[in-house]
């Protein structure tokens, strides 16, 4: 069925901003806007896909739960998608609105499915997949108004498996990635979702010729500013030209004998944001700084 220029401007006008998914993350006034892409980067066991975990019961929680009721599409690069845990948050911020007395935001069965039932899940297990789930998520969202963020653990999934397929050729190594960053970049113009995505950190200690093999735009102006070499991105260009925020994620350690008892038996995350927003008068970019911390109970994430 043909649609009028109204209806699908009607449409997309109904996709949900998701600016105040979560306020502690990003700068004042800073978060992800329609069309956006968000990078969660660090090192394994930092809190990145508790961090997904937390953002994607905020959307699909209903508005008495403090939810935002909008619909999700986890793709699963990683095949780590706990569904237990992802139903214990869940359950767990369902308790929690209805012991403040929160109207109908009880923890029955049929909440917690209609939770569910916002939540669309894709496992992919190739960039030649990813592309694919790409290509078919256009029709979700044409579809599917409500649909409004899309999270992908992890982005780099497949970064040696393409490194190795792609031989000694940098663009043949980079082709999948870039046409699914391509392709993510019109779904983001066309129908104004906002994206979230993992990327696992890796090491690269070596220097001279060699190190071409990482091309990144941004990799020579970033190592100055870089806490550590493994903080520098390396995916390819188009995937970069994307991301406007990034989440810088570590792991506190805490000596022996600092803080107190329940501190040193917590493990304690720290998320740096950089926020990119150009500027409507040139094509500069003004950048904005948030650090927060938080730690991983059974309820989920909790900020410091």
């Amino acid at each position: 069925m043909a649609e009028s220029g109204a209806q699908l401007f009607a449409r997309l006008e109904a996709r949900r901003c998701l600016k105040d998914v979560e306020p502690r993350l990003f700068p004042a006034d800073g978060g992800p806007d329609h069309g956006e892409v968000v990078e969660l980067y660090g090192t394994e066991g930092t809190g990145k896909t508790e961090l997904l975990y937390h953002l994607l019961c905020r959307c699909v929680l209903p508005a008495a739960s403090g939810g935002l009721e909008v619909d999700v599409v986890f793709v699963d690069t990683d095949y780590s998608l706990d569904m237990l845990r992802l139903v214990s948050i869940l359950d767990s911020r369902l308790n929690a609105a209805r012991s403040t007395g929160s109207p109908s935001a009880g923890s029955d069965e049929a909440v917690l499915r209609s939770c569910l039932s916002r939540l669309l899940v894709v496992h992919c297990s190739s960039s030649s997949q990813l592309l694919l789930t790409l290509h078919f998520l256009e029709t979700s969202l044409s579809s599917r108004p409500g649909l409004a963020l899309l999270l992908i653990d992890s982005i780099s999934a497949f970064y040696w498996q393409d490194r190795c397929e792609g031989g000694p050729s940098v663009a043949k190594q980079e082709e999948k990635l870039s046409k699914c960053a391509e392709l993510l970049g019109r779904l983001l113009r066309d129908y104004r979702i906002t994206v979230f995505a993992t990327c696992h950190a890796i090491r690269r200690n070596y220097s001279g010729p060699s190190s071409s093999s990482f091309p990144s735009s941004s990799s020579s102006s970033c190592s100055s500013s870089s806490s550590s070499d493994s903080d520098r991105p390396y995916l390819c260009r188009s995937w970069q030209r994307l991301v406007t925020h990034r989440l810088l994620c570590s792991r506190q350690e805490v000596a022996p004998g600092e803080g107190g008892k329940e501190q040193r038996r917590r493990q304690v995350f720290t998320v740096h944001c950089t926020s990119s927003s150009s500027s409507t008068s040139s094509s500069s970019k003004t950048k904005a700084y948030r650090s927060s911390s938080f730690c991983v109970t059974d309820g989920g994430v909790e900020f410091i």
